[in-house]
């Protein structure tokens, strides 16, 4: 068994329920046990069992689960070759979705997958080359993912059945070369569906009607907006890939960036809220995981990261630490300093 690498790096704690602890120790642990070689972890999520569930992008196209505990189990079966999984969610029918951007002879599929392991691909009604991203349970009971290379929000019913949505997003034709390329989606706590357009530079809002409105004043040139999360302040947080900073949007679609603190070339990927009331970030470049208060202080972690670990996909998990996806080969884990007894309300259903 190979052994787990266990690090810490000092940190003030939130402001938030925590400002009487004083001085907080995050700690970061790595996990590769049972992780096939250049399995490539990617996106994370908290699962309905109590564990963490997360994509594999290389590595025998597989999706991998790991306890709190630290226990990993990989799973492969009824999973096509060459999928690549990319996003995973956790769906409203106590399953886990995950989206495959598998490009060979055009076929892309969303599967589903039981926490015992049983998985079902759906491909009818997804676009050829549509190639499926990030995806997110919303409020009505459906799924719903990003096709970044068809420019369309896409959703799914937990029984398969695919919708595609393309009225208001930019199309090549007129956001050139590659069209909007919706990517990062999350719910909000406005009732909205909101995503980025990695491409076209602009933060998406999809209404329940239907309706799609686009935001770009205020986000930077060129800073491709990437992945994107309900804050704990009522606003939606995302991460700018290439513009190396933590983007604010709130429901009215007024937009702050934050770059005092992140380092150069960063590199941001993932986004999601803490249970200790902050937003917490990766930086794949950078090899570091970040936190910024919804005031917009930043912090940055990166003692216990083995080199090129790469972080990617991030999640609160159940114990009240957040769990992350290393593309480079491994599952981590950092403390909150929370309790996993505390519960914090996400004011939204």
């Amino acid at each position: 068994m190979k052994p787990f690498r266990v690090l810490v790096g000092y940190a003030l704690a939130s402001s938030l329920c925590l400002s009487s602890a004083g001085a907080m120790a995050q700690v970061i642990t790595e996990f590769t046990d049972g992780l096939s070689d250049g399995a490539h972890p990617l996106s994370i999520v908290a699962g309905p069992d109590g564990n963490l569930w997360f994509t594999e992008y290389n590595g025998g196209d597989q999706i991998g689960r790991i306890t709190p505990e630290g226990v990993i189990t990989e799973f492969a079966d009824g999973i096509a070759n060459g999928a690549q999984p990319f996003g995973i969610a956790a769906g409203p029918d106590g399953n886990l979705w995950f989206t495959e951007q598998s490009s060979n002879f055009g076929i892309n599929r969303v599967a589903r997958i039981t926490t015992s392991g049983v998985v079902t691909e759906f491909t009818s009604g997804i676009t050829q080359f549509a190639h499926p991203t990030f995806i997110t349970a919303w409020s009505d009971g459906n799924l719903w993912f990003t096709e970044d290379l068809g420019n369309a929000i896409a959703r799914i019913t937990v029984s398969g059945v695919v919708t595609e949505f393309t009225d208001g997003i930019c199309k090549p034709s007129s956001c050139p070369p590659f069209g909007a390329t919706p990517t990062g989606i999350a719910a909000g706590p406005d009732g909205n569906l909101w995503f980025t357009e990695l491409n076209n530079n602009r933060i998406g809002r999809l209404m329940p009607n239907g309706a799609i409105s686009t935001y770009g004043v205020g986000i930077s040139p060129g800073s491709s907006p990437f992945a994107i999360a309900a804050g704990p302040d009522g606003n939606m947080w995302f991460t700018e890939n290439t513009g190396n900073r933590i983007g604010r949007i709130t429901p009215a679609g007024v937009i702050t960036e934050f770059s005092a603190g992140i380092s150069p070339d960063a590199r941001l990927f993932g986004i999601t809220a803490g249970p200790d009331g902050n937003i917490w970030f990766t930086e794949q470049f950078a090899n570091q995981i970040g936190r910024i208060t919804p005031d917009g202080v930043v912090t940055e972690f990166s003692d216990g990261l083995s080199v090129d670990a790469n972080p990617s996909g991030i999640t609160p998990g159940p114990d009240g630490n957040l769990w992350f996806a290393e593309a480079g080969g491994g599952i981590g884990r950092i403390t909150t300093g929370v309790p996993s007894d505390v519960i914090f309300m996400d004011g939204f259903d």
